[in-house]
């Protein structure tokens, strides 16, 4: 492995991301360290986070929290284009310990993200780490997007939910991609309740919406915001739709692009809001790994180069 490059390329899916804490643990006790992440979305704060080394105190955070953790980041804001404008999760990330900015990293970082005013693919390599991350977390008809160099950015998931051009760029040998998007078309659209699933009043107007939005994460989370009103919810569409829209792109993208191994933790049944899930979503990280392993350490040890 000797002077081979090995990059992570870290795929979007909300809260299917605390896998990717399962998968860096597994690979880095079995000795592939990485010496470049790339990350979309969630895969962009997990892998900040672990380029800066403070992957356990994530882990830590996202193991004790529950839907009144994650409800207490969620600061609404319908008049900046989003319903969460974030601001709480950039105070969340300064109490992580990154660094000021990306180049600071001890590992080189790179995040993707949209120019949501003409599409482009916006890599993130230098400057301000949080508002970078924060960026490409801004999942669109969720969150407000990110000014960043006069440019208003989104979700990078838009236009690469695993960037393994990214990491070829960054001049990577051996490429591990991590994708969160596998097997997700074809599940219900609506949950089926649950036994002490309590019925849940319609609301009066968007306002009683909109203030009842940081009570309900829990709700929202697990696909049942509005259950019972006859067809699926706000949450409900929004988030399918996302999931469709990037495993076409994933599909695409990886097709021209492969990475030279590749991670798909089973993760599908996994809202992309159920933050509170990550001791299932971390512990399918790491089988997913330690299932590839075998394969990943024969192509490093041959030096295998696609």
């Amino acid at each position: 492995m000797t002077g081979t490059r090995v990059a992570l390329a870290l795929g979007g899916g909300a809260a299917r991301g605390w896998a990717h804490i399962g998968v860096i643990e597994a690979l880095i006790e079995a000795g592939i360290k990485p010496d470049i992440i790339c990350g979309t979305s969630i895969g962009a704060l997990v892998g900040a986070v672990h380029a800066s080394g403070q992957l356990d105190k994530l882990r830590d955070w996202a193991m004790g929290a529950d839907w009144r953790a994650v409800a207490a980041m969620v600061d609404i804001n319908v008049l900046a284009g989003g319903l969460v404008d974030g601001a709480r999760i950039l105070d969340w990330l300064a109490g992580m310990g990154l660094p000021e900015n990306i180049e600071d990293l001890a590992i080189p970082f790179g995040a993707v993200a949209t120019d949501i005013s003409n599409g482009r693919e916006i890599w993130l390599r230098v400057g301000a780490l949080a508002p970078a991350i924060r960026a490409s977390i801004g999942m669109p008809g969720l969150f407000s997007p990110t000014r960043i160099d006069g440019r208003w950015l989104s979700d990078g998931g838009l236009v690469n939910p695993i960037p393994v051009s990214l990491c070829r760029a960054m001049e990577a040998d051996f490429i591990i991609a991590v994708s969160l998007n596998g097997d997700l078309l074809g599940r219900p659209l609506i949950a089926e309740p649950e036994p002490n699933d309590e019925p849940r009043p319609k609301p009066e107007g968007v306002v009683d919406v909109i203030r009842s939005i940081p009570e309900s994460v829990q709700k929202m989370a697990s696909l049942k915001w509005f259950a019972g009103l006859g067809g699926p919810g706000y949450f409900d569409v929004l988030t399918n739709s996302i999931d469709i829209m990037q495993n076409h792109i994933t599909r695409s993208r990886l097709a021209g692009e492969p990475p030279h191994a590749m991670i798909a933790p089973r993760v599908a049944s996994f809202g992309l809001l159920e933050f509170h899930r990550a001791p299932e979503a971390i512990a399918e990280g790491r089988a997913a790994a330690e299932q590839m392993l075998p394969v990943i350490e024969q192509k490093l040890s041959g030096r295998y180069r696609l």
